[in-house]
């Protein structure tokens, strides 16, 4: 099966990669610019792990208004699928995306997955499903299937705020920060 891996340049969407390529699936990667201040951190980081694997990967620009963005962005998840799912109307296979356990955000949630994976059903007949293989993962299993996999997580983005190098204070950097601690203990 296809796989369409929403790639963020993160930690979580390169092991999405490397999970469906592990599985044997055809990986292509789609990142989206929807306005993020680390938009071009993100998109470097999201061509570095596409080379890396060797994938092909797209760009999208989506415009709106400028809003600043810190902590959970509000339907994003949701956003990513729609626009992937306009982007790529005649796809078939999975639209994947690394979300993972551990998280109080809702487009993180079974609920969020079982919700947007209805409405995908409803727009392409079951010709395009939602992957989200770490759903019931925390952090530290997605970091330790990385590690087990060869994930170049050296090459990769996880800060929400930068711009330039990882703020070390958001939610994700402090993510990062507590895997490398219990890695190293």
């Amino acid at each position: 099966m296809k796989s369409l891996v929403l790639l963020s340049g993160g930690i979580d969407s390169a092991a999405c990669v490397a999970f469906y390529l592990k599985l044997g699936h055809p990986v292509e990667g789609l990142f989206i610019d929807y306005g993020q201040p680390v938009h071009a951190a993100e998109k470097a980081s999201a061509k570095k792990v596409a080379r890396h694997y060797s994938i092909p990967v797209e760009g999208v620009v989506c415009q709106g208004p400028k809003v600043a963005f810190c902590g959970e962005v509000l339907a994003r998840n949701a956003f990513l699928v729609m626009a992937a799912m306009l982007y790529k109307p005649q796809w078939t296979g999975l639209i994947a995306l690394g979300v993972h356990a551990g998280t109080s955000y809702y487009d993180c949630s079974g609920e969020f997955v079982a919700d947007i994976s209805r409405i995908m059903d409803r727009y392409a007949d079951g010709r395009i499903v939602l992957g989200a293989p770490f759903l019931h993962w925390t952090k530290a299993m997605v970091w330790e299937f990385c590690l087990q996999n060869d994930v170049p997580v050296d090459i990769t983005w996880s800060c929400e705020v930068g711009p330039a190098k990882p703020c070390g204070t958001c939610l994700s950097c402090r993510d990062l920060e507590a895997v490398h601690a219990r890695s190293t203990k």
